[in-house]
């Protein structure tokens, strides 16, 4: 895998910008229009003023939204709201789920400077990207030359060393930056030195992208253009999160697809009587819910079996989606209520609830030289962004 590094980071300072719940937010891509609002309103401080800030997404002229994001940014570092450590450092990064009823489980990992590697080596895709998002990551990165999230990345099979490194430097309740995130997630970060880090050993190991496709394109493309003006620098490296899936257990969940135009899929498949049903009637062997708006205007609710090749998002594209829907008439949501409450509104003609999948089916479909629907994973819980960022200037990462 390619060389991980530490890095000065971009940090807040909760004694000027306020609680860290308050002032960080989910990947920029699963928060939606109405969400983007509420984290607007939470703080002056929160991340989504830059990650997806106000004004037009031209990505000329001083009154972008980039510009504005760049601007806001310089801001926040010189008022104290952000500030860098005095020493290049690793972070631990741990994430705990609440009880709900179920033991709570934790995910940790390492977050470092990652360097960029070319698709084809050892840094694995599974999903497809769309151009659009890359270009919209890509003019905000020019502008604000900071990767403000992590790309989430898993390994399989590190001896438990990340696991413990982790483990062994954990500060308890001194933990100097945690957040409880909007579905009680508990997320905890603290410094790890450089000097305390043995990763020797994993260059053997392969990464797969668990989350942030569009941000490592992003991150490639950046670099390409850095080198044809300013040759080799901090950005031939991007912000990860490493996780050791082998010592983790983690769950896989879907993005539902929201038909936003074209024609509904006829009538077919066993009607069942609300979400719940739907929701645990499907599998990853096929098995999807299909929910449409019938002749009285009333929820239809169906599951059917596919007939292509499994996992279920991969066979729902092939056989439905791919030939049905319009470019660009797709919406993806974790939420299945969410998904369902825009065919209420009228907003859609059709809503695919899919089941939940697991890295290894997901690294079974890599293995056969395919790749997966854009938007099909959705790893949980997620990084939280804001809690730790990656200045691309020369101060910004350790030689």
């Amino acid at each position: 895998m390619p060389r991980l590094s530490p890095f000065t980071g971009l940090v807040f300072d909760a004694a000027v910008a306020g609680p860290l719940d308050r002032v960080t937010a989910p990947p920029y891509d699963v928060i939606s229009g109405e969400r983007r609002l509420d984290y607007l309103a939470a703080s002056p401080f929160n991340v989504v003023h830059l990650d997806l800030a106000e004004g037009p997404q031209g990505a000329d002229g001083s009154a972008s939204r980039y510009a504005r994001a760049a601007d806001l940014l310089a801001e926040w570092e010189r008022r104290g709201v952000l500030r860098r450590p005095s020493e290049p450092c690793y972070y631990a990064y741990e994430m705990t789920t609440p009880a709900g009823g179920a033991a709570p489980h934790t995910v940790r990992g390492l977050i470092c400077a990652m360097d960029l590697e070319d698709w084809g080596g050892t840094v694995l895709p599974h999903e497809r990207v769309m151009d659009g998002p890359v270009q919209d990551r890509l003019a905000l990165l020019r502008a604000a030359r900071t990767h403000l999230s992590p790309v989430y990345g898993t390994i399989h099979g590190s001896d438990g060393r990340l696991e413990t490194l982790v483990r062994e430097g954990d500060p308890g309740d001194a933990s100097p930056f945690e957040a409880l995130d909007e579905q009680s997630v508990r997320h905890r970060m603290w410094p790890v030195p450089a000097d305390a880090a043995d990763l020797s050993g994993l260059d053997d190991q392969r990464l797969l992208i668990a989350d942030g496709h569009h941000r490592y394109t992003t991150a490639l493309r950046y670099r390409d253009e850095r080198h044809r003006t300013d040759g080799p620098g901090p950005w031939d490296a991007v912000l990860t999160l490493v996780v050791d899936s082998a010592a983790e257990r983690l769950p896989v969940l879907p993005f539902h697809r929201v038909q936003l135009a074209g024609e509904a899929p006829p009538p077919i498949g066993d009607s069942v009587p609300g979400l719940t049903e739907a929701l645990a009637a499907v599998d990853d062997d096929g098995t999807v819910a299909i929910v449409t708006i019938d002749a009285e205007g009333e929820l239809d609710l169906r599951v059917r079996r596919l007939q292509a090749e499994p996992p279920t998002v991969r066979a729902l594209h092939a056989e439905i989606l791919d030939g049905r829907c319009p470019p660009g008439s797709l919406r993806y949501l974790p939420d299945a209520e969410e998904a369902v409450a825009t065919l209420r509104r009228g907003d859609a003609v059709a809503v695919y609830l899919l089941p939940p999948t697991t890295p290894e089916r997901i690294s079974a479909v890599i293995e056969r030289g395919e790749r997966l629907p854009q938007k099909s994973t959705y790893f949980w819980p997620k990084p939280r962004t804001g809690m730790v960022m990656m200045p691309l200037d020369p101060a910004g990462r350790a030689s």
